[in-house]
């Protein structure tokens, strides 16, 4: 994206903040960047990583601006959530930015934004319009492309002028104006200043509508009925309503001129008033300005003007004298001054006697305003309504005729757009203070910040706060509240503890964090519920849909990779997927998906399964058998058996590979291949592998102690995979016995020496100068390299006994042993046959010049102390 497009996309979005959503933070990526957008300050850097400040997640209400399963921006407002208008125009603007700012003129960029825009050369002829400034007029295209606007707005002088002050170097406001749009008339304001695009100079027209200020202006009409000099004005400093008091300074025959700026009122003198237009300008940024000002017919007026509790009014009131029958202030106005809660003392016609200072700050008007006056005509004219906890409509009653004592919980919705909790009491107050019935003293009590606690411990008891999905529990609740039929996919990252040690925890919660966005956006698409269940654990439940098309649906949520600072993450996940049908309400399907996914898991990486309940008995055999585990060591139930390798030229064995076996109390001799998978999940491989690395060195210790003649330099192998042996702490602390009696010999398999790193090769370098001899198992069948036969220090080479099992008919198995073997000599390695089950195999294997081999042939595993037995007598 050029500088010049850049520097537009950003001032665009404080310009459609400033219209949308003014009170609202944007964090954005832009380019390589991320900035913080507010509508009131220029745009500021915030690093390379979009991750919301923490105070994000304690309060207010935080949106997620995606498209295509892409995270944008994040947008933040203390309170209510920003506007849905305000989320789909910054979406689009953003999205605009990222696949097409690079490739496209700035201009057009931004023009097609939902925004009254036009685009002017330095000469004032129109070179780009929006489609919402076309349906603002009424025009066309052809209406307005290539023409001088003082041909386009000839009926509109004033907007010609004021564009031709813009294209001489000025900004320039425009008057408020009244424009017919069908059936509906509409109030504009608009904004026209010097551009420098990156195709030439011109001018940039913006065209805000701004009828909701005339309409809030309207709802509070009711304060400005006095005689006392009163008007609303917006932020910018147009009148938008006033008082029969301030029309009353105007001169005889003067006209009122809505909309125009206060300070060119012709009430004023020295028009245009520069002491009127630094009070509002004071105001606008939110301090309270007063002074007295200069009339036209002589005198002054003590002119205040403040901000009202409707965002971007202003009102300014002049020093009235005081409302005749006001009650007088005595005890009772003092115990409402000290009172905490916000309270009104209406008389027995319900109008207000004396009014708190909490009653009026609630309600964004000056106390003195609503004495005297019908509470519940100007409560309503204000826009102040009533509702139930549930959010029914209640009417506001006639103070005068309500049953008291009252008190009841209510929500009161305020004109700026707030709601607040409240407790709300009537109750009666006689003699002096009213007539016959007396006087009513309204009580209202904010139960708004204890109400949004409870709220949010409900909330974050449901959510997840990093991600702001449903938790596990929202989740269940969320699936027994719905009933219809569909699919849950529960998904589980691959390696993710992995991927959490390159990246870091700051790393890995973006790529949560949008992982969670596209989840998010396929369960708004499907009108379903997405939930993060753990760490890198997630389920979407999509109703509507089949097991096959959910599946698909989620596994397309992972087609694209990540974004992480300046690299792609590509993830990969076990799914499982299970279907609920209609007369199977409640969260049944959630606990189905999960089961399918461990089953998913324990198959590998990027594995898929579909929920069978035959599933469900394979995971609690496992989860039963993973608990067995874990107290196997610890009851003496693991051994170990040797199989003897025979050296095919002396006809003696020299060696014996130790094979480990769990003896199950109740399914009996367990193989690894039962149980090692289950360990490798947690740090119990850790505890088995120093076992069995201790066990194997005592073995090696009692055949060379048994049958020191024959077998002094007695050898022993154990099988230990290389992740193990990276993470396992108990081999460092075997260090001191290895050193001491030499490490036993080690065998890995053939797949994970593919990994070709200089930490596989100096952790085998290590092994080696411990004295331990290196073999690589499985030789010659599915993932084996040839090159890692000259990368690491080999000593040997182990068939896989497939290989030995098509022996001797199988001519090509032959010929690939007879390779294999010549290869391995040429290196420089010896090798040996795994699986040896006939004497014919043994025949060809040493003919073939194998150097040794192991298998039942020669003799099944045997224990230790069968082992010191029959090498006596062999």
């Amino acid at each position: 994206m050029t500088s010049a497009a850049f520097t537009a996309v950003q001032a665009a979005l404080s310009d459609l903040m400033r219209v949308h959503t003014p009170r609202a933070t944007l964090l954005a990526s832009l380019g390589d960047e991320v900035f913080r957008v507010r509508a009131d300050t220029p745009p500021e850097r915030a690093g390379t990583d979009l991750v919301p400040p923490d105070e994000w997640f304690e309060r207010g209400e935080m949106t997620w601006l995606t498209r295509d399963g892409s995270l944008l921006g994040l947008l933040w407002q203390e309170g209510p959530p920003p506007p849905d208008a305000a989320v789909q125009v910054l979406t689009l603007l953003l999205a605009a930015a990222r696949t097409e700012g690079a490739h496209r003129d700035t201009e057009v960029l931004i023009t097609q934004l939902p925004v009254a825009t036009a685009w002017l050369t330095d000469e004032l002829t129109v070179r780009k319009v929006s489609r919402p400034f076309l349906e603002l007029f009424g025009l066309t295209e052809p209406d307005v492309h290539g023409r001088p606007v003082h041909e386009v707005f000839h009926d509109r002088p004033a907007l010609v002028q004021a564009l031709t002050q813009a294209g001489a170097g000025r900004s320039v406001r425009l008057p408020d104006e009244q424009v017919t749009q069908g059936a509906q008339r509409l109030w504009i304001r608009g904004e026209a200043r010097p551009y420098f695009g990156a195709a030439a100079a011109g001018v940039m027209l913006t065209l805000q509508d701004v009828t909701g200020e005339y309409e809030r202006a309207a709802r509070v009409s009711a304060l400005l009925d006095t005689d006392a000099p009163a008007a609303l004005l917006a932020d910018s400093g147009a009148v938008l309503q006033a008082s029969q008091g301030f029309l009353a300074l105007l001169p005889a025959g003067a006209p009122v001129v809505t909309g125009a700026p206060l300070w060119s009122w012709s009430c004023f003198a020295n028009v245009p008033s520069e002491p009127v237009r630094d009070l509002v300008q004071l105001a606008a940024t939110g301090g309270a300005a007063r002074a007295d000002v200069q009339l036209a017919g002589g005198g002054s007026l003590n002119l205040r003007v403040r901000r009202t509790s409707e965002p971007g009014l202003l009102v300014a009131e002049g020093e009235a004298s005081a409302r005749e029958g006001r009650a007088p202030l005595g005890v009772m106005s003092q115990v409402l001054a000290l009172s905490e809660d916000a309270t009104i003392l209406v008389d027995h016609a319900g109008r207000a006697q004396l009014v708190s200072e909490r009653a009026a700050t609630l309600l964004g008007v000056e106390a003195a305003r609503l004495v005297g006056l019908a509470v519940t005509r100007v409560i309503s004219e204000m826009g102040v309504k009533i509702f139930t906890p549930e959010g029914e409509p209640i009417s506001l009653p006639d103070w005068k005729d309500v049953p008291l004592p009252l008190r009841r919980e209510v929500l009161l919705a305020l004109p700026d757009g707030t709601v607040r909790q409240m407790e709300l009491r009537a109750t009666g107050v006689g003699g002096e203070a009213g007539g016959a019935r007396g006087s009513v003293l309204l009580t209202l009590r904010d139960l708004t910040a204890l109400r949004r606690a409870q709220a949010k411990i409900r909330h974050d008891a449901r959510h997840d706060a990093l991600t702001g999905l449903l938790n596990r529990t929202g989740m269940r609740e969320a699936l027994t509240r719905q009933d219809a039929p569909g699919a849950a996919v529960c998904l589980d990252i691959d390696g993710f503890s992995e991927l959490n040690a390159a990246l870091g925890r700051t790393a890995c919660d973006r790529v949560l964090i949008q992982l969670a966005a596209r989840l998010n956006d396929l369960s708004s698409e499907t009108r379903g519920l997405s939930a993060r269940l753990a760490d890198d654990s997630f389920v979407v439940f999509m109703p509507g849909l089949g097991v096959a098309e959910a599946l698909n649906r989620a596994e397309a949520v992972l087609d694209s990779p990540l974004r992480v600072g300046q690299r792609d993450v590509q993830l990969t996940a076990a799914l499982g997927v299970a279907d609920r049908q209609a007369d199977a309400p409640g969260d049944g399907v959630l606990a189905s998906a999960e089961v399918a996914m461990q089953h998913a898991k324990r198959q590998g990486r990027a594995q898929r399964s579909v929920y069978r309940p035959v599933l469900r008995d394979e995971v609690a055999r496992a989860f039963e058998l993973e608990e067995a585990l874990r107290g196997a060591l610890d009851r003496d139930q693991f051994t170990l058996l040797y199989q003897p390798a025979l050296s095919l030229k002396r006809g003696r064995a020299q060696s014996a590979e130790a094979l480990l076996r769990w003896n199950h109390p109740t399914l009996g001799l367990l193989a690894p291949a039962h149980f090692l998978e289950l360990a490798s999940r947690s740090e119990l491989i850790t505890h088995v592998s120093e076992w069995v690395v201790q066990e194997a060195v005592l073995g090696r210790q009692a055949v060379r102690a048994s049958l020191p003649e024959r077998h002094a330099n007695w050898s022993v192998s154990v099988n230990l995979g290389l992740e193990e042996l990276r993470r396992s702490a108990g081999l460092r602390r075997l260090l001191p016995l290895l050193s001491a009696e030499g490490a036993p010999d080690i065998e890995v398999s053939a797949g994970s020496l593919l990994d070709h790193s200089q930490e596989t090769l100096g952790l085998l370098e290590q092994l080696r100068s411990l004295g331990a001899r290196l073999s690589v198992d499985d030789f010659g069948d599915g993932a084996s390299s040839l090159a890692a036969l000259t990368r690491f220090p080999l000593s040997a080479v182990k068939l896989h006994p497939t290989l030995t099992a098509r022996l001797p008919d199988d001519e090509k198995t032959l010929t690939l042993v007879q390779g294999t073997i010549d290869l391995a000599h040429n290196l420089g390695l010896k090798v040996v046959a795994v699986g040896v089950e006939t004497a014919d195999q043994l025949g060809v294997l040493r003919e073939l010049g194998c150097d040794a081999a192991q298998g039942y042939a020669i003799t099944p595993p045997l224990s230790g102390e069968h082992l010191i037995d029959w090498l006596r007598d062999h």
